[in-house]
């Protein structure tokens, strides 16, 4: 089956065809793909052949199973292309050209003719610089790219939605089979349904799990009605048969009771044969009616008598001389239990039912929403290959890519392989493209994620002979790879089966084959003495173990020994010595402690925080809404939104993380004043959610409370505190799609119960690992390395059961099986698996560490089926609860490897080291004015204004922001948002009594802009539209009796004539053809000093009159602005301005003397002449013949309320080109500073 392998030489390896590349840990399966990408790139063949052409990373295809490992890779490869290019850099006549092993690129370089260097490095040098575009991606990355470049040949849309979260979806689908087939279920087989699943979430669970696999299961043949009637009939038929001879063996039962009565001594106890009469009477009821089951059988509290009736119970009671009496019933009734327990059900028939109805309903419903999940994505590419477009897709995909290197091969799934094999033909060796196929079969360990080692021995047979090793272990210590090559050496050596359970005869796909090593430069040392690198600790009692204590005990022995040489490592006793280099004392984050699940990492970390040693969990990936703060800070979201509440306040204050202590929750209840103080903090933060978000309302009530120092104090605070952060930032996320705080807080509560595990999003962040002993389950350490491990639990082992929902293994042929209804054949196969997979753990585990591990060997119960125990206890029995003898026997001979007892925890505890004392805090060099930052016009202030830019106000956001701020500013006190009704009655309606302040000015504004966008000219002549607008927006305002002069009145803004500046005639906005409102722009401004920006506009404009001074300030870095309109008229550009300022009570109050006096009030001359340098900027950049003085035409600034007739509440002007090229100087940093 599995042709011969070879030891791979990455300078001969053939780059044509399909090659199996196997690489056991530590054994550098990315340095060697990384030179493979290095021949690939210089097409360098073999020593036979000359340079190829070559293939630059666009079109060399590197797979991998996750973004870390992709980010990696692509930087792996970059490094290795510069090194390389750099080699071939060196000149000839200097350059060592002998053939080195220690630097296989040397030996690459030497191996292309010397005449070809220079070209080789532009090449590499090329293909360095283009690892950015290079096809190196996860294998869902690549298929979602190929699903979207060859739409046409795979059949996919243009357009999908790549969805990371489908449970909303899944959600939808199982409660439309829930309507579709339980609600119609008739009450007397509802039960059926209910019984296993009282929800449709529940439903989902058991689902969601089976759906990867529906293919597996069988083809559904009955509906849930369908299923649970036949269910029904097949028990009810069964329940007869059991209660069959029921009736007359009670009577021959009480006849025997009754004689037992009679002899003397009598041979039962009296209270025994009234508890066996009971259950016989029991018995008979249920025997002669239509119960069930009869009372109490199936309970824990069951009768005595039920046990006493047995054929065994009943000879241990017989206190006579002759033999005890037998009945038929006696072994009946031990069969009875377990007989009504294994009664046909409707569940198995009802879950494939469902999983299957299910998968076909997602996937149509991802069809019509145009969606895809992460599954899809191969799924889809799969079916398109295998279509009839298939070979033309494949032949498409194999000259974009005639080349691929899968990493981490071992960890495919039959789909992924077969789109791979669909593309490259792997057992036809197809010579015109190349597939490496890079793992280690040992190391498959993600069976859960859906990875099939059986598919990886699928790929072996395929190659054949052109299989690979990597034979030298460039990670750990010489003695510590010699340890473990003694462990799975033995037993493959020994056991029938191999170490891995694959051998069957002399056929062995998957062998353990020892590895040399290359050592470390580095020696773990003790007091100055040398360790023995990988020790094994038994923990054994006369009876097995149990589980739980075991547990405990070996974390307590685990968290002592670390304390231990911790503490060692701080007096500079126990570390790492080299040569070359100083000694490195031992430090928490040089201890890595592996566990299987999260149970263990917890009694792993309670034990080290008991000692004072900090650890971090790496492996959690639970959502944060899981947390112990989920919950807490909804109850603060509630005070917060609440402040009225006092019982919400109160709850708020006395969740733990607050910490508030007894007393000061007590005093709440009895001091006002201290609960005044409360309710005004909240009421802050209402106001601060309110303003500036759910973020910053947190973050100010952390630190009012003090909360990160209090959980920074304690354990686990960093984990808490990163938390709460955490879910912070989520809110704040989705804040910005709902509307206010009581939509959050309805949000976050459906978070809350929903909990969606399948977004990453929500998965908790690391808090840190600075410092810490790492804490990591074996499947997340797999590619890893640490110094120094510890696996305190490796007897521990999850065995396969019936009571699972589903049931996984492979069949003969190695085909992936699924079975609802497991016999004890499935059971026995799949727990096999299971315990292959435990060996490959065991692997992956004891291959980690550099120097030193440490095995926790705990006797308990079934010891034998974990991976360690297959390894060593071949000879063991059921007694034998002490795994010394077998650890030894594997052993003997190997000084790598010690066997000794768990040694007696000791009480130290680890100091830790001190913590440095805060220095002082540093001083900043400038002036933080000097800061880079965002300004507008209005952070200009000017005489008595002032406040914005004294603290580096930000530019606003929009227009109506920025319209808003100026309106406030300009208008005051004077502002007024209602009719003044005086001594002589309300006032007329017109434009002059029209409301005052930001909110009417911005109103104004809005309608303008609205007009300008569909058209001045289309709005005067079609006003209809215009006025059903006015209608309803002044009526949302209660303004309806404003709404006829708004009319006149807008129309007479677009329609009358406007004097432009510079004696450049009139137009109508109605007559405009080009124009755009609310221009946003954006420019640079260089350290511009306002008093010099002030000067200047000063001897430019309105002639040198009197104005207030701007207040000195600098602004660096950008300025930003919204002009109301751009218009051109007869080739001349122009910035126009409304203003909603009211002047006076009449037309006369707009003469040009006031509304130039105004101007000068407020600064505008600042304002347009910023707004014409944006102009002139934009000009400049788009006009090719541009000239200031032929395109410009200038500002307009129209008082919207002095506007009645032509000509009227119009301000203009036209600076001077001198004005507008000395600003431009200055913003860009071109023109010296004012004193």
């Amino acid at each position: 089956m599995t042709g011969s392998v070879h030891t791979l030489d990455p300078l001969t390896l053939p780059l044509r065809g399909s090659q199996l590349i196997e690489a056991s840990a530590g054994t550098g399966k990315t340095f060697t793909l990384a030179l493979l990408y290095v021949r690939l790139v210089l097409g360098h063949r073999t020593a036979e052949e000359s340079l190829g052409e070559g293939l630059m990373p666009p079109h060399l295809l590197v797979v991998t199973f996750t973004e870390a490992a992709t980010k990696e890779l692509r930087d792996r490869i970059r490094a290795r292309l510069t090194e390389a290019a750099a080699l071939f850099a060196k000149d000839p006549d200097t350059a060592d050209t002998t053939a080195t092993a220690k630097d296989p690129l040397v030996n690459l370089r030497n191996a292309c003719p010397e005449a070809d260097w220079p070209a080789c490095r532009r090449k590499l040098l090329l293909a360095a610089e283009w690892m950015d575009e290079a096809a190196v991606s996860t294998i869902h990355g690549w298929c979602n790219r190929m699903l979207s470049e060859h739409a046409f040949d795979s059949g996919s849309l243009f357009r999908q939605t790549l969805e990371t979260s489908q449970t909303e979806l899944l959600d939808n689908v199982v409660r439309d089979y829930w309507r579709t087939f339980v609600y119609p279920l008739p009450p007397e087989l509802m039960n059926e349904v209910l019984d296993n699943w009282k929800t449709p979430e529940s439903l989902r669970q058991s689902v969601r799990n089976l759906l990867p696999h529906v293919d597996a299961l069988p083809l559904p043949g009955r509906d849930p009605l369908a299923a649970a009637q036949e269910a029904k009939a097949r028990r009810e038929a069964r329940l007869r048969e059991l209660k069959a001879p029921w009736p007359a063996w009670c009577d021959e039962l009480d006849e025997l009771l009754a004689e037992t009565a009679k002899r003397k001594p009598k041979p039962l106890h009296g209270g025994t044969k009234n508890s066996i009469q009971k259950a016989v009477d029991s018995l008979r009821e249920w025997a002669t009616t239509d119960a069930a089951e009869p009372p109490d059988f199936l309970s824990r509290s069951r009768p005595k008598g039920f046990d006493t009736l047995e054929a065994d119970a009943f000879a241990e009671k017989w206190t006579g001389d002759d033999e005890p009496p037998h009945h038929p019933a006696m072994d009946a009734i031990a069969e009875l239990r377990p007989a009504l327990k294994a009664m046909p059900v409707a569940k198995p028939d009802i879950l494939n039912h469902a999983a299957c109805w299910i998968a076909r309903r997602l996937d149509s419903e991802k069809q019509r929403l145009a969606s895809m999940g992460f599954d899809d994505l191969l799924t889809r590419l799969d079916e398109a290959l295998g279509g009839p477009q298939g070979e033309r897709l494949a032949e498409t995909i194999r000259r974009q890519f005639p080349v691929a290197m899968i990493d981490e091969f071992q960890d495919t799934d039959p789909v992924q392989y077969r789109i791979f094999d669909r593309v490259y033909r792997v057992a036809s060796n197809d010579q015109d493209t190349s597939l490496l196929m890079i793992g280690d079969p040992k190391q498959a360990i993600y069976g859960f994620r859906g990875a099939d080692i059986y598919t990886y021995l699928d790929a072996r047979r395929a190659v054949s002979s052109r299989t690979y090793t990597l034979g030298t272990n460039f990670r750990s210590a010489v003695a510590m790879v010699d340890g473990v090559n003694r462990v799975f050496a033995q037993a493959d050596q020994s056991l029938p089966e191999g170490a891995f359970l694959f051998r069957a005869g002399d056929d062995n796909p998957l062998p353990f084959n020892p590895v040399n090593a290359r050592g470390t430069d580095q020696h773990w040392c003790v007091q100055g003495q040398g360790q023995t690198p990988l020790t094994f600790w038994t923990l054994a009692d006369e009876r097995p173990v149990a589980k739980e204590a075991g547990r405990e005990a070996m974390a307590d022995v685990c968290s002592a020994e670390i304390a231990r040489l911790l503490n060692l490592g701080q007096a500079g006793e126990a570390g790492f010595r080299a040569v070359d280099r100083a000694f490195e004392a031992l430090r928490p984050e040089h201890i890595a402690v592996l566990v299987n699940k999260r149970d263990e990492a917890d009694a792993v970390r309670q034990a080290l925080g008991e000692r004072g040693i900090r650890s971090v969990y790496l492996s959690d990936r639970n959502s944060v809404l899981h947390s112990a703060q989920a919950l807490e800070l909804l109850q603060w979201l509630q005070a917060c939104a609440e402040p009225g509440q006092l019982a919400l306040i109160r709850a708020a204050l006395a969740t733990p993380t607050m910490g508030l202590a007894y007393q000061d929750l007590d005093r709440l209840l009895s001091d006002e004043n201290a609960l005044d103080r409360e309710i005004n903090r909240f009421q802050g933060y209402r106001e601060l959610w309110q303003q500036q978000g759910v973020l910053p309302m947190l973050r100010r009530l952390l630190m009012d409370y003090e909360v990160p120092a209090k959980l920074l104090a304690g354990r686990d605070g960093e984990r808490g505190l990163t938390d709460i952060l955490h879910i912070a930032e989520l809110l704040q996320q989705d804040s910005q799609q709902l509307d206010g705080e009581h939509a959050l807080i309805h949000h976050y509560t459906e978070m809350l119960r929903e909990s969606d595990d399948e977004d990453e999003h929500r998965n908790m962040r690391l808090e840190s690992d600075a410092g810490l002993v790492k804490v990591v389950t074996v499947h997340k350490s797999k590619g890893l390395e640490y110094p120094l491990v510890f696996l305190p639990f490796a007897t521990e082992f999850r065995e396969e059961k019936s009571n699972q929902a589903f049931i996984k293994y492979h069949d003969d042929d190695g085909k992936l099986r699924i079975s609802l209804e497991p016999d004890d054949d499935t059971l026995a196969r799949a727990d096999r698996e299971r315990l292959g997979e435990d060996i490959r753990k065991l692997y992956v585990a004891l291959t980690r560490s550099r120097h030193a591990t440490w095995v926790g060997a705990a006797g308990i119960k079934g010891w034998r089926q974990s991976g360690l125990g297959h390894l060593v206890g071949r000879d063991a029995t059921e007694n034998d609860t002490d795994l010394t003898p077998f650890l030894q026997t594997m052993a003997a001979g190997e000084p790598a490897i010690a066997v000794a007892p768990v040694p007696e925890p000791g009480e130290d505890a680890y100091a830790g080291e001190a913590e440095p004392e805060l220095g002082r805090a540093l001083e900043p060099v400038r002036d933080a004015k000097e800061n880079w930052w965002i300004a507008s016009y209005s952070a200009i202030t000017y005489g008595a204004r002032s406040g914005f830019a004294d603290d580096f106000a930000p530019a606003s956001e929009d227009a109506e922001q920025e319209n808003l701020r100026e309106e406030d500013e300009t208008e005051g006190a004077d502002a007024v948002t209602s009719v003044d009704t005086g001594a002589n009655g309300p006032q007329p309606f017109n434009q002059h009594s029209f409301p005052r302040g930001a909110g009417p000015g911005t109103f104004l504004h809005d309608i303008l802009e609205w007009c300008a966008t569909q058209g001045f000219g289309r709005v005067a002549d079609e006003p209809e539209e215009l006025h059903a607008l006015l209608e309803r927006r002044c009526k949302l305002r209660n303004w309806s009796d404003w709404a006829d002069t708004l009319k006149a009145w807008i129309h007479t803004l677009i329609t009358m004539d406007i004097p432009l500046p510079d004696s450049g005639g009139t137009c109508a906005l109605a007559s405009l053809a080009t124009l755009r409102p609310e221009l946003e722009f954006w420019f640079e401004s260089h350290q511009v000093n306002t008093r010099t920006l002030d000067k200047l506009v000063r001897a430019h404009t309105l002639k040198g009159e009197s104005r207030p001074e701007a207040h000195e300030t600098t602004f660096n870095g950008m300025l930003k602005g919204f002009i109301d309109l751009v218009f051109e008229h007869q080739g001349r550009y122009y910035v126009l301005d409304y203003k909603s300022n009211s002047l006076g009570e009449d037309d006369q109050a707009y003469v040009s003397e006031a509304m130039k006096e105004k101007i000068l009030e407020n600064r505008y001359d600042l304002q347009y002449v910023i707004y014409l340098l944006a102009l002139h900027r934009l000009l400049k950049s788009r006009l090719p013949d541009y000239d200031y003085d032929t395109h410009v035409g200038g500002a307009v600034y129209l008082f919207l309320r002095g506007c009645d007739t032509a000509g009227a509440g119009a301000f203009t002007e036209r600076p001077g080109r001198a004005l507008i090229e000395e600003l431009d100087q200055l913003f860009s940093g071109q023109r010296g500073k004012a004193a």
